[in-house]
């Protein structure tokens, strides 16, 4: 696992600004480091050592000095393509898999992404060519950003980097900032900084004579669901492939480990990959405290569970530093004790199994058992309902109002992700300024692929191309990179989402039942109360918190300072501020959303000014 930055350019400082680059990224790789410049490019690398020790540093040259590469991730079939290129005539200096992913495109061109298997974001660059090719993996695990500014393209890892180059201007995007209000977090290719994008997962990017192209080379489709297989067919297919993708996974010089919750999803990984030591973070209230369930899991499977309970102080003192890793503001609140985990378990190993994507291919939310509930009300007929919705929208939220609102909308209109956080009439009263930007934009490309699928399918669709990408993932990587750990997916990997995506709906979600086919392979290895325990999420106490006045006083600083005044009407703030502390409301959410911005906007745009 590593990090890279670049730039396409001819500044006349070009080594101090790719070196100045590199720093900002040390984190990603404290191993070791790596140029490349000429007249044309300069390519900065940070390596994290996990295969091939001794040989793998970056860049990595072809057999003939003409073409070199940089890439972050890992290649879980490399050996595979290995001796199939060697079987073509090619030669290697190492055993990594990099040195594969060049061969390979020298071999097979674009072609090659389709044969990969693993997470990876890497750039190659054809030197008498002048071609700069980059690539990202297919869910989105590896990030990678871009920009073309003042005649300079500039791109690598994390857009911390940016700033380091003299031609990168700063400026806030804010129509990111209107649809972060929506989704907390930035739900496209666009980021918070004017002019940057994200290139999106499955998605490849060739720069030459001055063109810059991308393209889509892989989607995760769902097909027609196969009804011939029973549910037991369907645990074997799915054991079987994750049995498969587990030992893939595990490939590596340095000792694995695994992240474990209570929940199904990271319990099978933890057991599966038959590893040495579990890590698990929790809070000192018992409610969102998930290490004796790890614990006693740990004890079953007999491996050693390394814990930490995180303090509110250390919690809340970190936020900042969090922001200004994660580049962009996420109000995930289980970022921060994601930090923490990937903290922890960085003091013993450098890589991890962890069990994000299982949801999203699986049916794993219990918000995808929504549209199959309350059928008896959704016979009303629709302009009926939608009448009813508007009247009840008048209501204080209450959860009967609530209700009718949401049926009073199509499920495009109502679902746009696990997290919605403030409506239009909210965000009205908040921000000072609209740009009339419809978070709906964002979502209706992606109801329209899925048109005609059942509505857990439609719904896991959207979530693996944005509420994954952009929050689950964006974390993962973030924070595990923030303590220079490599945290591995195993669930997601193409070969596991071929079976995924023609499982029948009625294996996914059924009555109160998620995730229901991967469960019952869960029960194969794991007892019954962890393959059937519902789905919890990274559990944080921060409703509770804010109405501790040291942290609600800092948060109403905050939202009446002056940085607040630039974006948001501060009274409307403070009054959802004082609604929570005197419990007539949970505003947890709106309130974290905001905080968590302006946080990130102190770091990037006020410490850096």
């Amino acid at each position: 696992m590593c990090g890279f930055v670049g730039f396409l350019d001819h500044l006349p400082n070009k080594s101090e600004v790719i070196e100045a680059m590199k720093d900002a990224i040390v984190h990603r790789g404290p191993d070791s480091d790596g140029t490349y410049m000429d007249d044309e490019i300069a390519l900065g690398f940070r390596r994290l050592s996990i295969i091939d020790l001794n040989a793998g540093d970056q860049p990595i040259y072809n057999e003939d000095g003409t073409m070199l590469i940089m890439f972050n991730g890992e290649i879980y079939n490399y050996q595979i393509l290995r001796e199939e290129l060697l079987g073509k005539g090619y030669h290697f200096k190492t055993e990594s898999d990099t040195e594969v992913l060049l061969h390979a495109y020298e071999e097979y061109g674009t072609d090659m992404l389709i044969k990969l298997r693993g997470m990876f974001a890497f750039v190659i660059w054809d030197i008498p060519n002048k071609k700069l090719f980059m690539a990202r993996d297919f869910f989105g695990i590896k990030p990678l950003y871009y920009t073309y500014m003042n005649g300079s393209l500039i791109f690598g890892s994390e857009i911390k980097a940016f700033l380091c180059h003299p031609k990168f201007e700063k400026e806030l995007n804010h129509d990111v900032l209107e649809n972060y209000l929506t989704y907390q977090y930035s739900p496209a290719e666009e980021t918070f900084f004017k002019g940057v994008l994200c290139l999106p997962p499955a998605h490849y990017l060739i720069y030459e004579n001055g063109r810059l192209i991308t393209k889509r080379y892989w989607e995760p489709r769902f097909e027609e669901p196969d009804e011939t297989k029973s549910l037991e067919d369907w645990a074997e297919e799915i054991r079987n492939v994750m049995e498969d993708s587990v030992a893939a996974h595990k490939i590596s010089d340095v000792e694995v480990g695994s992240f474990l919750s209570s929940g199904v999803d990271s319990s099978y990984i933890a057991c599966m990959a038959n590893v040495d030591k579990t890590f698990t973070v929790g809070f000192k209230q018992k409610k969102y405290n998930e290490i004796s369930y790890a614990k006693e899991l740990s004890d079953i499977i007999e491996v050693q569970n390394i814990s930490r309970v995180i303090t509110p102080e250390e919690y809340w003192d970190k936020l900042s530093m969090i922001q200004y890793y994660m580049d962009q503001p996420l109000a995930d609140a289980s970022a921060i004790a994601l930090y923490f985990l990937g903290n922890e378990t960085a003091k013993h190993v450098k890589v991890a199994m962890s069990g994000e994507g299982s949801d999203e291919l699986f049916g794993g939310y219990n918000i995808y058992r929504e549209p199959l509930e309350n059928k008896a009300y959704d016979v009303i007929p629709f302009p009926i309902r939608r009448l009813i919705g508007k009247i009840a929208g008048v209501f204080p939220k209450k959860w009967g109002f609530n209700f009718l609102v949401r049926h009073s909308k199509t499920l495009q209109e109502r679902y746009v992700g696990n997290a919605f956080i403030f409506d239009e009439k909210e965000k009205n009263k908040l921000l000072k300024e609209r740009n009339g930007v419809d978070p709906l934009e964002v979502t209706r490309p992606y109801w329209a692929r899925v048109k005609g699928k059942d509505t857990v399918t439609q719904m896991q669709y959207l979530d693996i191309n944005v509420w994954m990408v952009h929050d689950i993932l964006l974390k993962a990587d973030k924070m595990s990179m923030a303590n220079s750990l490599e945290v591995r997916v195993p669930f997601l990997d193409k070969e596991v989402f071929a079976v995924a995506s023609r499982i029948p709906r009625q294996y996914k979600v059924e009555g109160e039942v998620t995730k229901r086919a991967f469960r019952q392979t869960a029960h194969e290895v794991l007892p019954d109360k962890v393959a059937d325990k519902k789905k919890l999420g990274f559990p944080v106490p921060i409703r509770v918190w804010m109405r501790e006045d040291k942290y609600y006083d800092r948060i109403r600083e905050a939202f009446t300072s002056k940085e607040a005044e630039l974006f948001f009407n501060t009274d409307y703030l403070v009054k959802l501020l004082d609604q929570h502390k005197a419990e007539k409301y949970d505003n947890s959410r709106k309130i974290w959303t905001v905080f968590m911005f302006l946080l990130w906007y102190d770091e990037f745009f006020v410490k850096r000014a």
